[in-house]
């Protein structure tokens, strides 16, 4: 009788087969991104137009390469790398915090660069001005919210007080956005301000594009050649530097990762919610608890649902819907299916 392989082989190859499972969801979300719209195309078609960019074979439509290429592809990619880099930071939080209801704006990434934002459309600042007012304030917002942690608490619960303070800062910064609206004229900067809070992928460019590649490429290779140490903090802190893992540098490298992804991302498409809290939970509700899975699996299936998303926005309606609306309106229903199905599948 053969020997039955052992359990690590199996679940590798668990593994592998999950991770081929997310290659080809996010492959099928980019040929959908690209295909539907107001002018559909076939999917065929859009292979011929890849295929032809990428090696110079075949004869395509100039109207179908125009289309895809200079329309479309901009903001499929933008999608994708935006849900990669929101799930994986909602992922690399929950792990460091062990709080599933943790996501990447917990320390006030989110309103510090929505702060930056609004004070740059305020004072009338070009579109790369406003991004790297975003982001400035991102990082400001998390500095601010860890320095407060730090002062106010050697040596005791460093994860519970950062939570606390990010709430502070968070708070203290949403504060200083209602005061810019506020002040804002209402005929023409206010709707200016109000667009870019609810977070849309539209107006992103090439240009835009080479610009957050530095960020997202920086903050995502720590977070997955460090997933595995994510598992060991499940068990504690203690028990984690027993295992040889230093707690207090790898909750920094995750903290600073994840605020790099989501200032940036924020920075590039506004405020996008529910993608970093509930990517996280299908995923291990997919694949389970193992971050080392987890963690890849986030990027992909990420990156898949903000391309349908963003595909939805774009066609549902005559006029665009912006990105952060229906990011909640199916983020909402989809956490509350996830929770109950894992709380029956718990039982």
């Amino acid at each position: 009788m053969a020997n039955r392989p052992s359990l690590p082989v199996r679940r590798r190859s668990f593994h592998a087969l999950l991770l081929l499972f997310g290659i080809l969801v996010l492959a099928a979300a980019v040929i959908a991104g690209l295909a539907i719209g107001r002018a559909m195309l076939r999917p065929g078609e859009v292979i011929g137009v890849l295929n032809h960019a990428v090696t110079g074979n075949g004869h395509i439509a100039l109207t179908s390469k125009t289309i895809v290429m200079n329309v479309r592809l901009p903001r499929v990619v933008a999608a994708a790398a935006i849900g990669a880099a929101l799930a994986v930071s909602g992922t690399a939080y929950q792990g460091l915090f062990r709080n599933p209801m943790v996501s990447p704006d917990i320390l006030g990434a989110s309103a510090g660069a929505s702060f930056g934002a609004v004070l740059a459309l305020l004072v009338s600042a070009s579109r790369p001005g406003v991004q790297a007012a975003a982001f400035a304030g991102g990082i400001i917002a998390v500095l601010l919210t860890y320095a407060s942690a730090r002062r106010i608490g050697r040596g005791t619960d460093q994860i519970l007080l950062l939570v606390l303070c990010g709430m502070i800062v968070s708070a203290l910064f949403q504060a200083f956005v209602s005061a810019v609206k506020y002040t804002a004229d209402p005929d023409s900067k206010l709707p200016e301000i109000t667009y870019w809070l609810m977070g849309s992928i539209a107006k992103v460019t090439w240009a835009d594009l080479a610009l957050y590649a530095v960020p997202f490429t920086v903050g995502i290779i720590p977070i997955v050649a460090l997933r595995w140490r994510l598992n060991t903090l499940a068990f504690g802190e203690e028990e984690a530097e027993s295992l040889g893992v230093n707690v207090t540098a790898l909750r920094l490298i995750c903290i600073a990762c994840a605020t790099l992804l989501t200032a940036s991302s924020v920075a590039i498409c506004g405020v996008i919610g529910w993608v970093g809290l509930i990517m996280p939970h299908l995923v291990r509700f997919i694949a389970g608890p193992d971050n080392r899975i987890v963690v890849p699996m986030s990027v992909l299936l990420g990156g898949a649902f903000l391309i349908l998303v963003d595909t939805a926005c774009r066609t549902v309606m005559a006029s665009e819907v912006p990105l952060g609306i229906l990011t909640s309106v199916i983020g909402a229903p989809l956490f509350f299916i996830i929770l109950l199905r894992s709380r029956r599948g718990g039982r």
